[in-house]
């Protein structure tokens, strides 16, 4: 009984991942696998660059080389944001941006276009996400996994619990 005691306080501890990510788009982007499911989904709907511009925005911040910065800047700019761009993201104010702002980079220079698309993707691909196959087939695992804890995850349990 020791071990279904661990199981049933453990899951309480961890909201499942399927709710923290239906709780808000900040928290589906915290988390690694929710960051992949919504990639998968956001590829179906041919908008994956949306979070990929995103994700780059979110590195860019944490840059503090100069060096650096200008690089990824650079990229950041050419993959998403120049008229050339292989995946570019839809933003006002993109034609106003030039290679010159590329010279002075600051971490917080694509701060509005991210907010844009964070904004776009919340009320926009975020919500269908919620309802696509894949998020809700996620859930429903995560549901089942639950209330079946198969031979494998308590014989996991119990070596967790001996180890300690």
């Amino acid at each position: 009984h020791f071990i279904s005691d661990g199981s049933s306080s453990s899951s309480h501890q961890t909201p499942k991942s399927t709710a923290k990510w239906a709780s808000s788009l900040e928290n589906l982007l915290e988390d690694p696998e929710g960051v992949k499911r919504f990639r998968e989904f956001l590829k179906k709907e041919f908008s994956e660059e949306n979070v990929l511009f995103w994700l780059a925005c979110e590195d860019f911040k944490k840059t503090q080389d100069k060096k650096q910065m200008q690089e990824k800047a650079k990229e950041i700019y050419m993959t998403f944001l120049s008229s050339k761009a292989s995946s570019q993201v839809n933003v006002e104010g993109q034609s106003r941006l030039n290679e010159k702002i590329l010279e002075e980079p600051h971490p917080l220079m694509f701060q509005k276009l991210q907010d844009q698309i964070f904004n776009l993707m919340k009320y926009d691909s975020y919500s269908r996400f919620l309802k696509s196959d894949l998020f809700l087939k996620h859930k429903r695992t995560e549901e089942e996994d639950e209330e079946s804890p198969d031979a494998q995850t308590a014989a996991k349990r119990a070596s967790r619990i001996y180890n300690t």
